[in-house]
Order: C-alpha cells, then sequence, then structure tokens
C-alpha cells in the first residue's frame, strides 16, 4: 500500500487493501472513469479479501465458497486517467450464513474518498446451490483480519 499518511488515514479502518493503476480504457465519453469499472475494482478488493480468509480453497476442498448475493456504490468524486486507486476492504457484520462487506476506494491524485461500497457476501454450497452457515474457521480468520469477533 501506499506509504502517504494522510492517504493511510483514509483507508486506516480498513485492514486489507489493493492498490490498482487507472487505464486509459477505463474512461468513457464522459471522460472519466465509467461507473461500471468501479465494480470490477471493488471486486477485486473482495477476492483481496476472501483470498486471506481461505475460501478458495474451501471451495476446491468442499464445494462451498462464497457468492455476491448484493452490491451498492456511492460515488462521492470522478476519476480520470491517470491515477492510481486504493481500495480498502472489510467485514463490517457476519450472519448466519453470509457477511457484509464494506469498500472505501481513494484517488491518489486527488486525495479523497472517491467511493464508498458496500455488499452482502453468501456462503453457498457450490453443489446444491444452498447457502450454509458461515464456517467456524472463516469467522475466526474474519476475526483475525479485524483485529475483532463481529
Amino acid at each position: 500500500m501506499n506509504a502517504d499518511p494522510e492517504l493511510a488515514a483514509l483507508l486506516a479502518a480498513f485492514p486489507v487493501i489493493i492498490d490498482w493503476p487507472v487505464q486509459w480504457g477505463d474512461m468513457d465519453a464522459y471522460q472519466h472513469v465509467n461507473n461500471t469499472v468501479f465494480f470490477r475494482w471493488f471486486e477485486s478488493a473482495r477476492i483481496a479479501y476472501t483470498s486471506r480468509l481461505g475460501l478458495k480453497q474451501m471451495k476446491d476442498r468442499h464445494q462451498i465458497g462464497p457468492i455476491l448475493a448484493a452490491v451498492a456504490c456511492d460515488y462521492r468524486r470522478q476519476i480520470t486517467y491517470p491515477d492510481t486507486v486504493l481500495i480498502g476492504s472489510r467485514v463490517s457484520k457476519i450472519g448466519r450464513t453470509s457477511f457484509a462487506m464494506e469498500h472505501a476506494l481513494v484517488s491518489t491524485s486527488q486525495r479523497v474518498l472517491a467511493a464508498e461500497c458496500r455488499s452482502t457476501i453468501v456462503v453457498l454450497n457450490y453443489s446444491t446451490g444452498s447457502p450454509v452457515p458461515v464456517p467456524d474457521e472463516i469467522r475466526l480468520s474474519i476475526a483475525a483480519i479485524e483485529g475483532q469477533s463481529l
């Protein structure tokens, strides 16, 4: 992650942070990054977080893994090329079969919060297509990443 203290402060509440260079092709006819690109960036941040949880390995072993159930974004600022964005991820709540994630997207060139995202991840048995309880090992992994039990 970027070592800039001002940018780090904007993402202090997020234990998993990725940085992503804005590509020229991310922009649309209105000369800013298209809204759909933000969702790809948030997806990359979600994958970085769930990879740390071991959900990919769990899916490979037991056919139990994450599936996105809902996602929403609040856009705060336009992003344009050239820029690099920092995307922070955290789990804010764990339910019986799902967990809620929050993401913050910071523009390094503007030095501001540019977007916020909320998503719901369901733990799914891919063999049956049915939700299953969040496994204890995943709850423990989330607590370790977050530094607290949720």
